[in-house]
């Protein structure tokens, strides 16, 4: 039997659809400013601020990547969403696990907004799309935690797949302690990239929550747990998506003129590999044709 679903899910999909489209076009078209300016950091850092939009009080070259994002969010984003929205409301197994997992990007994406983009009108848009998505992903992941998933998934592909998410995370851990040790090592403390940002969101999150979740969720799926089945496809729809917008962010900064090596190599290797494996596990999947 499958499992049963909250119906409001299918409302807060839509809003968040909805929100994010609009979210996304005003932070991509929005040009008002006077234009890039100095401003010098707390740390006495000398930081170029993009002053443009509703991102013209953060630095250049993050704001870029916010717009890179933006693109990706209402290009690929929530066209997915919707797409995993028709299949879920089917009563599709496949469907839930790729609403679960695109959600999941837009909870993620819209907890950075609110937490490390410098205050702006879309503020309380922010609000709504981390609730919405917060409850589409628990809503969502509840029933499918709940459901039997023995002998559902390919095993094999699943603890392949589970391999490669411990090695990614300890990977991405490796690349951002490469960041914050070293100033720590020598004693200037504050890593460059700080800019005038209040703490490195990004790589505080990442080691705090999701490379956490998605090297537990590995382990568990490669110890042949079927919640660390379902765990590791969900999570890999998510981040899919989310190197989808990290290709984005250093295509945009390649552009601008910044050093994207090595990770113009990376991210793409990760996306594929990702992508691969949530492609092969959602096609594996022994309860539906």
């Amino acid at each position: 039997m499958k499992p049963r679903f909250c119906p409001q899910i299918t409302i807060m999909t839509l809003f968040i659809a909805v929100l994010a489209t609009v979210a996304a076009s005003v932070g991509i078209f929005s040009r008002s400013g006077p234009g890039r300016t100095d401003h010098v950091s707390v740390h006495g850092q000398t930081v170029v601020l993009y002053g443009q939009g509703v991102y013209r009080h953060m630095s250049a070259d993050v704001a870029i990547q916010g717009i890179a994002q933006d693109w990706v969010t209402l290009c690929a984003g929530v066209p997915l969403l919707l797409i995993s929205l028709f299949y879920f409301r089917k009563n599709s197994l496949r469907g839930a696990i790729l609403l679960a997992g695109t959600s999941f990007y837009f909870l993620v994406t819209y907890l950075f907004y609110l937490a490390m983009a410098m205050y702006n009108p879309l503020y309380l848009m922010y609000v709504a799309l981390l609730s919405c998505s917060f409850f589409t992903v628990a809503l969502t992941m509840i029933p499918l935690l709940q459901h039997d998933w023995t002998g559902v998934f390919a095993e094999k592909t699943a603890r392949r797949a589970g391999l490669f998410m411990m090695i990614n995370s300890a990977m991405v851990a490796m690349l951002w302690l490469g960041v914050i040790l070293p100033p720590l090592l020598d004693g200037s403390i504050f890593p460059k990239d700080l800019h005038h940002y209040t703490t490195l969101i990004v790589q505080g999150f990442d080691l705090g929550l999701l490379l956490p979740l998605g090297a537990v969720a590995g382990f568990l799926a490669f110890r042949r747990r079927t919640v660390g089945f379902l765990l590791t496809n969900v999570y890999l729809v998510f981040l899919s998506v989310l190197m989808l917008a990290l290709i984005s962010k250093i295509a945009f900064m390649g552009h601008a003129g910044a050093n994207v090596v090595p990770v113009v190599f990376i991210m793409p290797t990760i996306f594929l590999i990702s992508l691969a494996f949530s492609i092969l596990q959602l096609r594996g999947l022994r309860t539906e044709p």
